[in-house]
């Protein structure tokens, strides 16, 4: 078992990378918990190394080293990929069930099945769905173009598994059901590289797999998850990006006579980075989320800022007097260039199907309505698409129309009121006392999970702010990236199935929590996180408290997702049942 202390000494970027004595602020800033960097070698700081699992554990189970050696690289990806199977295993059980159109699987199931045949979205009669579900082949696309308020990429990828299993609920559901199982092979992935240990990616990873609101969106033709997706694709590319530039720092510094890898201003300010391919992903991808829904663009901005920081850092540790002169040399041009412009036309590339069709709606408003423009001298394709996106703009801040059941975002985070996507009562339920059975399906996390995330939350703001862990700050960022940007809409209809987006950030938030309450081995940081010394003979059975309190927590995380599993997938119970597991008024 490991935890992060280690690795958040080794890798932190504040602070003097020189050695000197710490400033007023950060002697003033101890009182709340800063403790200066240990002395730790800049390679070290450049280039984290990965945590290996101690011998203790191979040798209580009789395995020889070199087959150990073996196991730990086996489970780079081997533990991962497990994690995965176990995820797509729940999501794929019964994606059919239930054999409904529910919630707004009635907008994106249809758009995507007119979208992937004929190029655009049609307008679909009203009651339709009914007929689709008795006999898909018998009910005929419709021609006229149908006005839709998303950018298409999410619904060509449902398209995409109507294509392939047919316009039925498990064919419109497989795509939404593939991008979450992989997105939890994503986030083991990613918190093994942010972490540096495999343990606490694959933590990270099972918490996703087992929290009900990505669960449920897994299962559901919505477009939500599908943002998702990209933004922490998005967000792994970047972190890749990060340890490749950092690791190309290290090798152009200096090595004096004995070795040891020096910092040099002269080298962290003028070097050039070169080709980086994986931030140039990372635009793409977040180009991919912005056109699935503009909340994306959010994402951009905010992902943006933070790849620039990254650099400042990087440059600040490497020796540069100046490292944000340095970054707006050196980086901040090709930053820019690698994601926006980038982002831009892959949003635009994604109207294809729009643009080469001449029946879409607005395709033809720039030759009609819009002809005699001062901007005619544009292509006609360009002008309409414009002005279709500035028309769906004024859609979306203006939707303020009530709903059932809408949340304001401040109530995202304790699961104030969640969304019923599916329910259906039925009578003669001869187990239950009031003679009726309920199936619902009901996008809420895994309560245990998120009201831990609470906690783990304000644990990750305050260990970036004063112990200077700049993972601590991305997770921080990746949660205000896809929440904070709705409290600016809070008189729009909005619901909790909006937070999805985040939801592998505060899993990462709680995989943190959880590291710490573990706590380092001996040796290992000890000083500097927990106040113990590495000769300190409590810091073992410490440890051990700490590892049985975290595995605790997350059995009853894992229990907490089995106890609402029927509410997740829309298995009918007895209604007195359904009632235990409504915990807050709020959520009836």
């Amino acid at each position: 078992m490991t935890s992060t202390a280690p690795e958040t000494q080794r890798g932190q970027d504040a602070g003097d990378p020189l050695g000197e004595q710490p400033t007023s602020w950060q002697r003033r800033l101890r009182r709340f918990g800063h403790v200066p960097r240990p002395e730790t070698s800049l390679r070290d700081r450049l280039d984290p190394p990965w945590t290996r699992p101690g011998r203790q554990v191979w040798s209580v189970l009789a395995i020889p080293p070199h087959v150990a050696d073996r196991l730990v690289r086996w489970s780079a990806w081997g533990g991962p990929l497990l994690v995965t199977l176990v995820a797509g295993l729940l999501r794929f059980w019964r994606l059919d069930q239930p054999n409904a159109v529910i919630f707004d699987e009635t907008y994106y199931a249809k758009d995507a099945w007119a979208l992937v045949n004929q190029g655009y979205e049609g307008s679909w009669p009203k009651d339709v769905d009914k007929l689709i579900l008795k006999d898909p082949s018998s009910v005929p696309i419709p021609t006229d173009p149908g006005y839709v308020v998303h950018p298409p990429v999410g619904k060509w990828i449902i398209g995409f598994g109507e294509q392939l299993f047919g316009f039925t609920p498990f064919g419109w559901r497989f795509m939404v059901a593939v991008l979450g199982t992989v997105s939890v092979l994503l986030l083991c992935r990613i918190g093994r590289r942010l972490f540096r240990s495999t343990f606490l990616g694959c933590l990270a990873g099972l918490l996703l797999a087992v929290d009900g609101l990505h669960f449920v969106m897994s299962r559901t033709a919505l477009l939500d998850l599908i943002v998702m997706f990209f933004v922490l694709a998005a967000f792994g590319c970047l972190v890749v990006d990060r340890d490749r530039s950092r690791r190309r720092l290290a090798a152009a510094l200096p090595v004096d006579e004995e070795g040891v890898l020096r910092p040099d201003a002269r080298v962290a300010e003028t070097l050039r980075l070169g080709w980086r391919p994986w931030r140039l992903a990372a635009g793409m991808m977040l180009g991919l989320a912005c056109a699935t829904k503009w909340n994306g663009l959010y994402v951009l901005a905010a992902f943006g800022l933070m790849t620039v920081l990254w650099d400042v850092g990087a440059r600040r540790t490497a020796g540069a007097a100046r490292p944000y002169m340095a970054v707006l040399r050196r980086d901040l041009t090709p930053a820019f260039l690698s994601t926006v412009p980038v982002a831009i036309v892959t949003y635009i590339v994604s109207w294809t199907g729009w643009i080469v069709t001449d029946k879409g709606y607005y395709r033809n408003w720039a030759a009609a309505e819009g002809k005699g423009s001062s901007w005619s001298w544009l292509p006609d394709w360009l002008r309409s698409l414009w002005h279709y996106e500035t028309q769906v703009y004024d859609f979306h801040v203006g939707l303020t129309s009530g709903h059932t059941y809408e949340s304001n975002p401040w109530s995202w985070l304790v699961l104030g009121r969640p969304v019923s996507y599916f329910y259906e009562e039925q009578a003669g339920c001869k187990e239950s006392s009031t003679g009726k059975c309920a199936a619902e399906v009901l996008a809420i996390g895994t309560p245990l999970l998120w009201w831990l995330a609470c906690f783990a939350l304000a644990y990750v703001v305050w260990r970036w702010l004063f112990r200077r862990d700049w993972r601590a700050g991305a997770i921080a960022c990746g949660v205000a990236a896809g929440w904070v940007p709705w409290f600016f809409y809070q008189e729009r209809t909005i619901f909790l199935f909006y937070a999805v987006v985040f939801v592998p950030f505060l899993c990462l938030a709680v995989t943190m929590l959880l590291g710490a309450i573990v706590g380092p081995a001996a040796g290992t940081g000890a000083r500097a996180d927990l106040g113990l010394t590495s000769k300190d003979p409590t810091g073992e059975r410490r440890r051990t408290l700490g590892a049985i309190a975290a595995g605790v927590l997350v059995l009853l995380i894992i229990w907490n997702f089995i106890y609402f599993w029927p509410l997740y997938t829309g298995t009918s119970i007895p209604e007195d049942l359904w009632r235990d597991r409504m915990w807050l008024d709020t959520w009836v």
